[in-house]
């Protein structure tokens, strides 16, 4: 996978990109990126990107130009057009089925915005996807864009140490996580559950399968809205519920 990334501060994304699993899957050349100022392609003499709204109000917008622009200068002769990706706090909610979703890509652009929008041409004409990652206003796409990057890279192939890490994540089943232990086994008075000292695997992952659907009634019953759940599974959320408090 590329990544390209349009923002006018660049320099934001050198922490994120040289720190833990990120820089070791590019230094292992499991994905590349590329970082881009978009004020480089304004024809503005003064080198603006943004000015005044039509109609007036507060806050100055992003004009179409420098960002067509760039992504013009990526996408030229290729033959398939990548995702494009806006960042902007009116997209559709990031959840973990888009992250495995953007994963599939072979080229992703991501737009970070910044002021008080974007010249809306942008957005009707020019990206294929547009994301939020929550109901909250940032500053600008650059902190948004770091964390969806970093979503989709941990799910490409051979990225992370064990291949079962990632389909076992919170909401990659639909459900929360279980909980971990690791040693020792008692820590302080505070004992691991003798089940998961058992070496019983198929009781261990009963236990597990529990516990998930537990957490999950417990912190997101939403989630179970959207899930078909199994018989079994449906019994033991029956039996979770009968034992609550």
């Amino acid at each position: 996978m590329h990544i390209d990334i349009l923002t006018l501060f660049p320099e934001m994304f050198s922490g994120v990109f040289q720190s833990s699993i990120l820089k070791k899957a590019h230094e292992k050349e499991q994905f590349s990126y590329n970082l881009i100022n978009f004020r480089d392609y304004t024809e503005s003499k003064h080198n603006k990107v943004d000015d005044y709204p039509y109609g007036g109000g507060a806050g100055m917008v992003l004009s179409p130009q420098p960002v067509f622009d760039a992504v013009e200068s990526i996408v030229n002769n290729q033959k398939r057009k990548p995702r494009i990706v806006l960042m902007c706090p009116q997209g559709e909610t990031y959840n973990q089925k888009k992250a495995e979703e953007l994963a599939k890509e072979d080229h992703l652009i991501f737009i970070c915005g910044h002021y008080e929008g974007y010249d809306e041409r942008i957005r009707e004409n020019l990206v294929t996807d547009e994301i939020s990652i929550g109901d909250f206003v940032l500053t600008g796409g650059e902190l948004g864009a770091m964390v969806v990057v970093d979503s989709v890279v941990r799910l490409l192939p051979n990225v992370l140490g064990n291949k079962d890490s990632a389909p076992q994540d919170s909401f990659s089943t639909g459900l929360l996580e279980h909980p971990h232990y690791t040693r020792p086994a008692d820590f302080r008075g505070m004992k691991v559950p003798d089940v998961l000292l058992s070496g019983n695997h198929a009781k261990i992952e009963a236990w597990r399968k529990e516990q998930s659907l537990k957490r999950t009634y417990e912190r997101r019953k939403d989630l179970l809205d959207s899930l078909t759940l199994t018989k079994e599974d449906t019994n033991l959320l029956k039996k979770i519920i009968q034992e609550e408090p």
